[in-house]
């Protein structure tokens, strides 16, 4: 009986001396050996977000391209006592420089724009002309909450940027003009991008060029343009640039009515052919053309631009604007090996300036129109999204701050019941879902 209770005792002993064997050997495995801590995938999420944060502690201007292996990392993260958040680079807005007032201008600029007549004699009878007058009436159908204020207030800039931070878009994309050059209701403006590239950068945001197409805009000029902003902004630490899936890291470029210019010019800049090529230059570039017709992306794959982005906020204003095209537009751009970009917005009105264009109004609906246009850009797993815009007052499709305004003779649009930063809270809501997104396609 001794006998069977002391073999009981070491076959326990032995038993027991195996299993914790076992274990311990099991605890020197590494996820990476087949086994994780984590459930499965918070290991690579993890990994990634500490990546991130290692990342925004050194060069943050730079977003990965477009078939980049490894995920996109284009996230930059912030700590404040109280929080932690971000801004994001692969969200782009659209912003503009012309507005000017009285107490640093001397006048009125763009804020007294005219009302644009009609084409057709008949219909612009019909409608009121003029032009409007500030500061009770202006050239929007909402109403600022900085008022009718001055780009080139430094004031200005410094609460643009804080908006635009607050909305979490990475990068500002500047409407331009080359020096002494404006639009046709404007001064020029150019001398004022160093005051904006400073204030982006004290937000940490990028700035990125949205060319526009000024009288005798061709590839020349534009070969001229381009070495203008590389030289003089090139080494500006708010200076945006996009690694390309080889590896590249080049400035990024939107061309506005890029379909102004034959695709046989744009080729000469555009393609290592042409006879003013900068491809493979210090001057090289990814440039994005407007889409609006259908036949519009064969003139852009012959021109040699990189991709595609769509600007108007208007959904069925044009074939590149409409959500319900922009699944075929993606598809040809994976194809041909092109950046799709679409453009959301969160609303259209602009019957402040072009009193007989009702039919392309789309009303906010406290927010509900910009939601479906996010989430159809989201649909269809975009690398980069932009935003139609932080401050296009005349068209109604700004996110800045606006506050309800009634006049004697005017009743301005609002964002009530909601607050004036509605739109910019629903921009990062949507920004941070965009990138959590982005993890899970990478995964």
């Amino acid at each position: 009986m001794a006998r069977l209770r002391r073999r009981a005792c070491v076959a326990l002993f032995l038993f027991t001396l195996f299993i914790f064997g076992t274990l311990m050997a099991l605890r020197t495995l590494k996820p990476s050996d087949g086994f994780s801590d984590l459930a499965p995938g918070l290991d690579s999420i993890g990994e990634r977000s500490d990546r991130r944060r290692q990342e925004a502690a050194g060069d943050v201007g730079v977003s990965p391209g477009h078939f980049q292996a490894g995920g996109s990392d284009t996230k930059v993260v912030f700590s404040r006592s109280d929080r932690d958040y971000s801004i994001f680079y692969d969200v782009h807005i659209f912003y503009y420089l012309w507005y000017g007032s009285p107490s640093v201008d001397n006048k009125y600029i763009h804020w007294d724009h005219v009302l644009v007549p009609h084409w057709d004699p008949k219909i612009a009878a019909s409608h009121a002309q003029g032009k409007h007058t500030p500061p009770e009436d202006v050239a929007s159908s909402f109403y600022p909450e900085l008022g009718p204020y001055s780009s080139r207030d430094p004031k200005v800039l410094e609460s643009h940027m804080s908006q635009i931070e607050a909305a979490a878009a990475g990068v500002v994309v500047l409407s331009w003009y080359p020096p002494g050059v404006a639009d046709d209701h404007g001064e020029p403006t150019e001398d004022l991008v160093p005051a904006v590239m400073d204030a982006a950068h004290r937000h940490s945001i990028k700035v990125a060029f949205h060319i526009q197409p000024y009288k005798g805009r061709t590839d020349q000029s534009m070969h001229e343009n381009i070495r203008y902003i590389i030289d003089r902004y090139g080494k500006h630490a708010a200076f945006y640039r996009f690694r390309t899936n080889t590896g590249e890291v080049l400035p990024l470029f939107y061309i506005y009515d890029s379909y102004l210019t034959p695709s046989e010019s744009w080729a000469e800049l555009l393609t290592a052919k042409g006879s003013r090529s900068i491809r493979g230059t210090p001057y090289d570039g990814i440039f994005l053309a407007l889409i609006v017709e259908e036949r519009h992306k064969y003139d852009i794959l012959a021109s040699g631009f990189n991709g595609v982005y769509t600007y108007f906020a208007s959904n069925g204003f044009s074939f590149g604007s409409s959500h319900q095209n922009w699944k075929a537009i993606k598809a040809f751009c994976d194809v041909n090996n092109l950046l799709f970009i679409p453009s959301v917005g969160p609303g259209y009105i602009d019957t402040a300036v072009r009193p007989w264009n009702n039919h392309n109004t789309r009303n906010r609906v406290n927010g509900r129109y910009y939601e479906t246009s996010l989430q159809a850009a989201l649909s269809i797993r975009p690398e980069i999204v932009t935003i139609t815009s932080f401050n296009q007052w005349h068209e109604g499709t700004q996110i800045e701050r606006a506050v309800p305004k009634k006049t004697v003779t005017r009743l301005y649009l609002d964002y009530q019941p909601n607050q004036p930063d509605h739109f910019l809270q629903l921009t990062r809501q949507w920004a941070e879902t965009f990138n959590k997104e982005k993890d899970k396609w990478l995964m």
